[in-house]
């Protein structure tokens, strides 16, 4: 017997903390596929074990308590589209991660409700005015000042971020063509399986046998923190709204400086700071001015 969807519930407060528990699994990830990386562990490598371990995890779960009827897609085209889109923007943050500060592909990323505003326009035919058009405009300024692409600091990795970019922002444009099509998961169970099957012939080809128990630890832990990540955010959307929920996720530039301090011992430049701070402010009008407008804003999770 297939379990009724939980109810709606308006706990703001509850939302907020489980979306920033949810964020922080995020960092989680990029976190846990720098080390890996640093530890000679090939990118594509990271990315299967990523994938897989929330596979079998989501699958398991989901044939216990739901049945076999929640792997049947109302849309399995659109399911094949998002998931490789989604797979894109983790293969190439994480390649971007191999060579970055945390803190400079996180701010990068957010800059995604911007490039989803856009994409929106040819593929779900929303339009946008002159107003948020214009924030548009000043996150990708942000972007320019976080790249600086006319600086000794300009890395070729940059663009590898920005294509991450791009895919994610793609992930959830289709994501928003699912919703009310598509249970949840559903497309859990979908996009993993997708993204393991996809990349696993590539990551199998060059696989290196982990030296230590710690890194066959971190290969399983980066698969949890992506499950686990994905959960909480799915959970936190039960009480409070996509408005209330938006600029949590913008923590995990704080979340990214405290690793990468912590961790790698870097910290984020004045550029990335002020870059930031940029992306983050434009961010936050293109939220508040759909909420007046009353458009669902795309839900805040970063898509790795």
């Amino acid at each position: 017997m297939i379990k009724a969807t939980a109810p709606r519930e308006e706990r703001p407060l509850l939302g907020f903390i489980l979306m920033s528990v949810a964020v922080a699994c995020f960092t989680g990830i990029d976190t846990s596929a720098k080390w890996l990386v640093l530890a000679g562990i090939p990118v594509l490598q990271v990315v299967f074990c990523r994938y897989i371990v929330h596979f079998v995890i989501a699958l398991t779960y989901a044939l216990a308590t739901e049945g076999s009827s929640v792997l049947k897609s109302a849309n399995p085209r659109i399911q094949i589209l998002r998931s490789l889109a989604l797979l894109g923007a983790t293969a190439f943050n994480f390649f971007a991660l191999q060579y970055l500060p945390i803190t400079i592909t996180i701010s990068i990323f957010f800059a995604q409700p911007m490039v989803i505003a856009l994409l929106a326009i040819p593929i779900l035919g929303e339009r946008i005015g002159i107003r948020r058009f214009t924030a548009i405009l000043v996150a990708f300024l942000g972007v320019v000042v976080v790249i600086q692409p006319w600086g000794a600091a300009f890395h070729p990795a940059l663009f590898f971020s920005i294509l991450a970019l791009v895919s994610g922002s793609i992930y959830f444009v289709l994501t928003r063509k699912l919703a009310g099509v598509e249970k949840n998961v559903t497309s859990q169970i979908w996009t993993s399986a997708i993204a393991s099957v996809a990349i696993a012939p590539f990551a199998l080809s060059i696989w290196v046998a982990p030296q230590s128990f710690g890194v066959w630890v971190m290969l399983v832990v980066i698969g949890l923190f992506g499950l686990s990540g994905h959960i909480l955010a799915t959970a936190a959307f039960r009480f409070a709204s996509a408005t209330t929920l938006a600029p949590v996720v913008y923590e995990q530039l704080f979340y990214g400086t405290l690793v990468g301090w912590v961790i790698f011992g870097t910290w984020p430049t004045v550029w990335t700071v002020v870059g930031a701070a940029i992306i983050i402010a434009s961010g936050i009008y293109i939220w508040r001015r759909e909420a007046a407008l009353g458009i669902s804003p795309p839900r805040p999770r970063p898509a790795r």
